[in-house]
């Protein structure tokens, strides 16, 4: 089957009597990883991985306004479109932070699609 294709179909991820609001799940879809999240009734779906250094989001991510922060370094991500809001400031010890910031360009998170189907919710990948 063409990738490409593949990539356009919904995925039942999750029931969603399984998804709880304010919880985050990873899931796999094929190969890819998945972070799943229920925040204020809305369910997001990104890449399960820190850009910054490839933490999985899932595993002490804090969600705040729409937001993601991962517990290694404090990279803060926007859940409804993947954009950088801050990357590793590592607050504790600043210079420690940037360094480690530089080790990668800053680069956004790959948000997925998401719908609510027949008791499941179901994540269309995207092409990103």
């Amino acid at each position: 089957m063409n990738l490409h294709l593949e990539d356009n179909l919904w995925h039942p991820i999750i029931k969603i009597s399984k998804l709880k609001d304010g919880q985050k799940k990873m899931r796999r879809i094929g190969l890819r990883s998945i972070m799943i999240v229920r925040e204020d009734s809305q369910v997001f779906a990104t890449d399960a991985l820190c850009r910054h250094m490839a933490w999985p989001l899932a595993y002490g991510g804090k969600v705040k306004d729409d937001c993601i922060t991962c517990p290694l370094h404090q990279s803060k991500y926007d859940l409804k479109n993947g954009e950088v809001k801050e990357w590793s400031p590592f607050p504790l010890l600043p210079i420690y932070g940037r360094l480690l910031g530089s080790l990668r360009k800053p680069s956004p998170l790959v948000v997925h699609e998401t719908r609510e189907f027949d008791g499941w919710i179901e994540v269309r990948l995207s092409t990103a």
